[in-house]
């Protein structure tokens, strides 16, 4: 396993904030999990529930009925690590059988049935710092947060996790850039990312194209590539270990780039 990954992001949403509706058939959703499998990515992230604040739940039913076709079609072709970002343990119950690899949950086990199925699968889980829910963020950003509220939230998800019989070691810790947080919050976030790995964690950056790159550089999602690859190498400096990208192949530029000038150093 690399030190660093690249977490390569397929949303099968209608409402995504950067790729919404653009992968929401089968054969454009696949198509696109085999284009990241061949830019390099070390982990394939598959979602059908869009986490834009302000976005409506969507139902297990649904979810697995998108998900699951793709999952199978991918394990026919690759055993590239499988995440699936969901908060339902449902959805997950119904996936395990294709081998799939990481529970990306952005709720960080607010359906507590998750933990079992995490550990009687013997999964990994992504846990993620989230202010109220997705249809009220918006409103959340009024209140004080700082960095430390963040961090206190979850050292105590790790340790409820710890406390359930799942290793360190299959616990990712993510900071949620963007959800519930200001521009200030984001980039306090960014710039004290390093103290996160006291927690014994892998720390996954969530950056890619969000609305803290397009509040710098004045660009719409479309336009903030560099911005993102820009903050990546902040995370990167940061001990973020996990990269959710939705541009796989220059992330992939950008880390043989920092392996060569290590090397040549």
């Amino acid at each position: 396993m690399n030190n660093i990954e690249i977490m390569g992001v397929l949303n099968i949403t209608d409402n995504s904030f950067h790729d919404g509706g653009k992968y929401n058939s089968f054969k454009e959703s696949f198509q696109h999990a085999k284009e990241i499998i061949h830019e390099g990515a070390d982990i394939i992230d598959i979602g059908a529930e869009s986490s834009k604040p302000g976005s409506e739940p969507v139902s297990s039913k649904v979810q697995i009925k998108k998900i699951e076709p793709v999952v199978e079609a991918i394990r026919e072709i690759s055993d590239i690590p499988i995440s699936i970002d969901t908060r339902s343990s449902d959805v997950i119950k119904k996936l395990t059988k294709y081998r799939i690899n990481i529970v990306n949950d952005i709720s960080a086990l607010q359906d507590m049935e998750l933990i079992n199925v995490i550990k009687d699968n013997n999964l990994m889980v992504s846990l993620m710092h989230m202010q109220g829910f997705l249809k009220i963020c918006k409103i959340i950003l009024l209140m004080m947060m700082s960095s430390s509220d963040v961090y206190d939230y979850l050292e105590k998800k790790v340790q409820l996790c710890v406390n359930s019989g799942i290793d360190k070691s299959d616990i990712i810790i993510d900071p949620g850039f963007g959800f519930g947080k200001t521009l200030d919050h984001n980039y306090l976030l960014l710039n004290s990312l390093k103290k996160y790995t006291k927690l014994g964690c892998r720390i996954l950056s969530g950056i890619s194209r969000k609305s803290m790159i397009g509040s710098v550089i004045n660009k719409p999602p479309s336009e903030r590539l560099y911005g993102s690859l820009a903050a990546t190498v902040l995370a990167i400096r940061n001990k973020a270990s996990i990269l959710r990208v939705h541009d796989v192949r220059q992330t992939r530029v950008l880390l043989n780039f920092k392996d060569l000038m290590i090397e040549k150093t």
